[in-house]
């Protein structure tokens, strides 16, 4: 006899970024009524619950344990359970978890629905006074210089509005580097959006670096948005500048000479070429 019951539903239910009324009337009455909360924050989640008067079963579900607990949310949904997950804060799966339950439902044929709702990328990009017509989330850059350099240097030519979140203690850094790559161009920080002490810092990149130099300590939640290039620069530039300072060296040029031809012939940021130069010498 084949067991003909029907699969539950698996729930992407947003939740507020800080405020806690940042959430939906459909929001609050899926997350009252599934069988069960996979949640990325159970403390999080119990006390938004609790503030709206619901108490659904909460299951950890988060970056150390997403793989584990696959199986058991696949399970609860073949038997017919609607499962709902939630992050910490915002949006499920935009630098969540949530990604392999998605793509196992999907695939199992378990209906999956997507409910709109608070995201931190949008609102920060949307409050930045850039361009909102393309833009490109790209999540965390990376935690080691180089890396990051590379990273940022992989976008120069990119025109589309740039929104990474980042940590507060490698803030100015992570900055400093963009600043080295992309040149010195209109951003915006976002920091603890929708929360009490909300703060928007607006201005081009050298300048949130000297107001970040300013402060003993940079606290709270993280959302840079950074200008595009203004589409002048030829997207293989940095490959034909490589190539010329690679030349250079070989002939034993003087990094700052080289520096200064590659920054004439191509209009690329100085410090960005210095940097490119040294990086190069030391790998040869």
């Amino acid at each position: 006899m084949h067991d003909t019951t029907p699969a539950g539903t698996l729930y992407l239910v947003p939740t507020p970024l800080g405020h806690d009324d940042d959430i939906t009337r459909r929001a609050l009455d899926v997350l009252g009524r599934v069988d069960l909360i996979a949640a990325e924050d159970t403390r999080s989640a119990a006390r938004l619950l609790a503030r709206h008067g619901l108490g659904q079963p909460l299951l950890s579900y988060h970056d150390h344990n997403e793989q584990q607990r696959l199986e058991t949310l696949l399970e609860r949904l073949r038997g017919g359970e609607d499962v709902a997950v939630v992050s910490e804060a915002g949006t499920p799966l935009i630098s969540d978890p949530g990604f392999r339950i998605v793509q196992a439902a999907i695939e199992a044929q378990i209906p999956v629905v997507s409910l709109p709702g608070p995201s931190a990328p949008i609102t920060a990009l949307v409050a930045s006074g850039l361009p909102v017509h393309s833009f490109c989330f790209l999540g965390f850059p990376p935690r080691k210089a180089r890396q990051r350099k590379a990273f940022w240097g992989e976008r120069v030519a990119d025109t589309a509005t740039l929104i990474v979140f980042e940590a507060p203690h490698r803030a100015l850094e992570s900055l400093e580097d963009a600043l080295e790559v992309l040149g010195d161009r209109p951003m915006a920080l976002a920091r603890n959006l929708t929360k009490e002490y909300e703060e928007i810092l607006r201005g081009t990149i050298s300048e949130v670096c000297a107001a970040l130099r300013g402060r003993d300590k940079v606290l709270g939640e993280l959302t840079v948005v950074i200008a595009g290039s203004d589409g002048g620069e030829d997207p293989r530039v940095w490959e034909r500048a490589e190539e010329a300072i690679g030349q250079m060296l070989a002939q034993g040029v003087e990094p700052r000479l080289i520096r200064d031809v590659v920054a004439t012939l191509t209009d690329l940021p100085r410090r960005a070429i210095y940097q490119r130069i040294l990086e190069a010498r030391s790998s040869s």
